[in-house]
């Protein structure tokens, strides 16, 4: 009890101002006018001076510099604010919190996990994240259908959710219990499917339990070795050197060999978007390089997680095919400064800094981008770091909140309803301090969160 108490504590504190800062809801049937200094048009990517939003119920009814305010109205002036659309997250863990993931997912009970992802959800929507994809339970199976339809029945808050329950990998794959006794049977972060058949029937019985997306870990272990060196191999019993390991620093990321073992063949990947088709949704990958970033965009995938490393062609088919890599950059900066001991922290780095040139490397190829930043690991709420990370390497503020809104509601099917301003589109509204396209840090101040025409922050 004691241990769960400051787990508790440790994911509240990660959001900080989350109890203090609530609003009441607004949820009169009356038609309410948010008024404020500037608009993002998200379509234009320009400011609107000054900016209204007119909704009428859960829908936004009107939206630009000015708009009619019906009689009865209930007007909210938001002051030198700039409104935008509720921020997308294409690449959340709503059943993770800081400290060590297997551990965490051994020790804790499901229901303890609910309860501590019932609070992740709240922390992110009061961070101004409205609409979120949960890339994975990590062994909590189909939870997440008790958090997204407790959020949809208005039991809890949190965003809009598309879920996928455990992810989908191979016996010994990435997230398979490897490094303990095998006596114990300790069981997989993830779902077995081995084969074309078992993908299949894995992603039907995933549907059964709720899931609304598919999501497959395509690579397995990533390595990193200077270039011409002996290929660099995971370590046994080092949870932290298994995922990277650097032979020798000093190396310009340029010259540097990476290497992440795929898990599944184009057929079978290609049979997986069949099934998600069929069923009405889409395959998300966890997908670090080649060639398995090539089979799954040859796949028809929706989005690359990751993407730390991509050929010419892969690169070229993802603009040709408008498949938006999700670069997760966060998560490599949280892991680099948090790192247990200076050699994991040379490896973290070292892995940060060739991701960094790769994705300059993807920007200036005209890769589709979507904005997912795999928090959990690191405290929910806290996630529009990813925003300033991305235009730090490379993208202008305006490319980025464009590929949030435009992508990330691609990638969750939303495109109708959500990441605009525009009539007929769900009132998820928020407002940040000052101009989001002259200093993209705005979007960590959020200070107003509007989530279907209910003020849940202000």
């Amino acid at each position: 009890m004691k241990h769960f108490v400051l787990l508790l504590g440790v994911l509240v504190a990660g959001a900080g101002w989350v109890g203090a800062q609530e609003a009441p809801s607004t949820g009169d049937a009356h038609p309410i006018v948010l008024h404020a200094a500037r608009l993002f048009d998200v379509e234009t990517g320009r400011i609107v001076t000054p900016g209204e939003v007119l909704v009428e119920g859960d829908r936004i009814s009107a939206a630009g510099a000015s708009v009619p305010h019906p009689a009865g109205a209930q007007v909210i002036d938001l002051g030198d604010t700039t409104l935008m659309p509720g921020l997308i997250d294409a690449h959340v863990h709503l059943f993770l919190h800081p400290g060590a993931e297997d551990l965490q997912t051994v020790v804790e009970s499901v229901p303890q996990r609910t309860i501590l992802a019932e609070l992740a959800a709240k922390a992110d929507l009061m961070a101004g994240f409205t609409a979120e994809r949960d890339m994975g339970t990590e062994g909590a199976g189909s939870a997440d259908s008790a958090i997204r339809d407790a959020i949809d029945e208005g039991l809890i808050p949190g965003p809009r959710l598309r879920i996928s329950g455990n992810a989908i990998s191979i016996l010994g794959g990435h997230e398979d219990a490897i490094h303990y006794n095998p006596a114990q049977h300790v069981l997989s972060n993830a779902d077995y499917a081995n084969n074309t058949e078992q993908l299949i029937e894995t992603i039907r019985e995933q549907h059964k339990e709720g899931s609304s997306f598919v999501k497959i870990y395509e690579t397995g272990p990533d390595s990193l070795a200077p270039s011409g060196s002996p290929r660099a191999v995971p370590c046994a019993g080092d949870p932290v050197c298994a995922q990277f390991q650097l032979g020798v620093e000093g190396n310009d990321p340029e010259f540097w060999d990476f290497h992440t073992p795929y898990q599944y063949t184009v057929d079978e990947l290609k049979a997986a978007v069949a099934e998600a088709a069929r069923l009405g949704t889409n395959v998300g990958v966890h997908d670090q390089g080649e060639p398995g970033a090539r089979f799954a965009v040859e796949a028809g995938v929706a989005s690359i997680d990751h993407a730390s490393q991509l050929s010419d062609e892969t690169m070229r088919l993802m603009k040709e095919k408008h498949i938006p890599a999700v670069p997760t950059f966060t998560i490599f900066e949280y892991f680099a400064n948090h790192a247990p001991s200076a050699a994991a922290a040379e490896r973290e780095h070292a892995m940060l800094d060739y991701k960094i040139h790769e994705f300059k490397r993807q920007v200036a190829a005209g890769v589709p981008m979507a904005v997912g930043s795999d928090v959990g690991p690191f405290p929910h709420g806290t996630q529009a770091r990813e925003l300033e990370l991305m235009v730090q390497y490379g993208m202008t503020p305006v490319a980025v909140l464009r590929a949030d809104y435009l992508n990330g509601a691609q990638i969750l099917t939303w495109q109708d309803r959500v990441g605009q301003l525009k009539p007929g589109f769900y009132a998820d509204v928020i407002a940040v301090p000052g101009n989001p396209v002259t200093d993209i840090t705005a979007v960590e101040r959020v200070g107003f969160v509007m989530k279907g025409g209910v003020v849940v922050r202000q």
